[in-house]
């Protein structure tokens, strides 16, 4: 089994930026990539990128993370807790957890180059 989480908006879109993450969909998969439970987690902070969440999700026995855009320091706070990151992801949380089961989503291979308050101040590069 593995436990995959999604940072997610109210609407259950993937969060534009990770570090804007107040709420997290956990997917439990049996080994057949069946679904077998769905969790929410919500946080209390207003960073994401500036909390425990890295370990949290670790403690949780996540295993994968796919987002939309992440820093530099959020990714490797990731690897450093044993988590995949797979970088470039948007839209539904539930389409894009069918279509990363399927095999037809990979990582981009880069992150955020630097800090903001708006993700509309700079351009990420994909």
């Amino acid at each position: 089994m593995r436990k995959i989480a999604i940072p997610i908006t109210r609407d259950n879109q993937i969060e534009s930026h990770f570090g804007r993450s107040k709420f997290y969909e956990i997917y439990l998969f049996s080994s057949n990539n069946e679904i077998l439970d769905i969790q929410l987690l919500e946080t209390q902070h207003k960073r994401a990128c500036k909390s425990d969440i890295f370990n949290e999700l670790a403690s949780k026995g996540v295993s994968c993370l796919l987002s939309e855009n992440i820093g530099d320091k959020a990714y490797h706070k990731f690897n450093e807790a044993g988590i995949q990151v797979i970088r470039g992801c948007s839209g539904d949380s539930s389409d894009v957890i069918l279509k990363y089961v399927e095999n037809q989503i990979s990582d981009r291979g880069s992150n955020c180059v630097k800090p903001h308050k708006s993700h509309s101040n700079h351009s990420c590069h994909n």
